[in-house]
């Protein structure tokens, strides 16, 4: 009686509160959304993309604001896929694009390497037996607020849908999809970055 059809019908309710904003494509969300929500972050930065290597294009000086959160006892997290492993090898053939997946990974690798060592910094590669879930979903996340991309078919990242997740409560979206990273961490491979690329 209070609330008309029509109001109800656009107030977020349940689970719909935690998205912030939805994008048809991972490329439509603007680059200052990432660069803010890596400003903002101060406990824990976790970049759960296969390849990640669109952040060092899209962000600038983004080796120096990785540093800087370092410095000041931010966690920073990369996952990636192992470049030399068959679900990669695998996902080139179905992308069928110049810039390979390996290749992407190992750009991330070398921006890596420029931060050096860190207590704060860890690097893995996924599990063999994860490959194919990660390369599948991108989760990035930034303290209580997470990016979140589904990749479809045969489409790249960046012409996949993105989710703009905030957690608001305890088994929502948002821990439903740092759960998923969380596990696929949990049985990463560790690698050391600063050598990574040579190996």
């Amino acid at each position: 009686m209070l609330w008309p059809k029509a109001v109800k019908n656009r107030i977020k309710t349940g689970g719909d509160q935690e998205i912030v904003r939805s994008y048809p494509y991972r490329s439509a969300c603007p680059s200052t959304v990432w660069g803010e929500l890596t400003a903002n972050a101060a406990d824990d930065l976790f970049f759960a993309g296969y390849t990640n290597y669109f952040l060092w294009l899209d962000q600038p000086h983004f080796v120096a604001t990785l540093l800087g959160k370092l410095d000041n006892g931010c966690r920073v997290r990369f996952l990636l896929g192992d470049p030399e492993g068959e679900v990669t090898r695998s996902r080139e053939r179905v992308e069928e694009v110049a810039l390979s997946v390996s290749t992407r990974i190992r750009i991330t690798l070398e921006q890596i390497e420029k931060l050096g060592s860190h207590q704060g910094l860890e690097v893995r590669y996924s599990a063999t037996e994860d490959a194919v879930n990660h390369v599948s979903l991108s989760v990035f996340r930034f303290d209580g607020e997470a990016l979140v991309t589904p990749h479809l078919a045969r489409l790249v990242g960046h012409d996949s849908p993105l989710l703009h997740l905030r957690k608001l409560s305890t088994g929502g979206l948002f821990d439903r999809f740092a759960e998923h990273a969380e596990e696929l961490w949990s049985r990463g491979v560790p690698i050391d970055a600063t050598k990574a690329v040579r190996n």
